[in-house]
């Protein structure tokens, strides 16, 4: 029962960055996915897919797979560089551009 650590990214539907900075423990599927010929759906043997624990700081999920004895892998989020600009740039005399319409 392998499970993965990770800080979720933003959604493609949200500007901001709410719902980031929580951790989250989640385990990787120990079946494969299987199709029910009647309805057409996929169903699983594995019910800890389920399961998602969230955490305030890393950690603190590292400390709770360690202490439940759960194999973790941890991903290290990629964080996006902050760009600061202002309106103002726009009009600066010394862009390295032109500014056109």
């Amino acid at each position: 029962m392998l499970a993965r650590i990770y800080r979720p990214a933003k959604t493609a539907m949200q500007s901001g960055k709410a719902k980031t900075s929580d951790w989250r423990l989640e385990f990787e599927p120990s079946s494969a996915r299987f199709n029910d010929p009647l309805m057409g759906w996929s169903g699983t043997t594995d019910m800890n897919g389920q399961v998602r624990l969230s955490f305030e700081t890393k950690e603190d999920a590292i400390a709770y797979a360690e202490r439940h004895g759960i194999a973790f892998r941890l991903h290290e989020p990629n964080e996006a560089p902050v760009i600061i600009k202002a309106y103002a740039d726009n009009f600066a005399t010394n862009r390295k551009q032109s500014w056109t319409h």
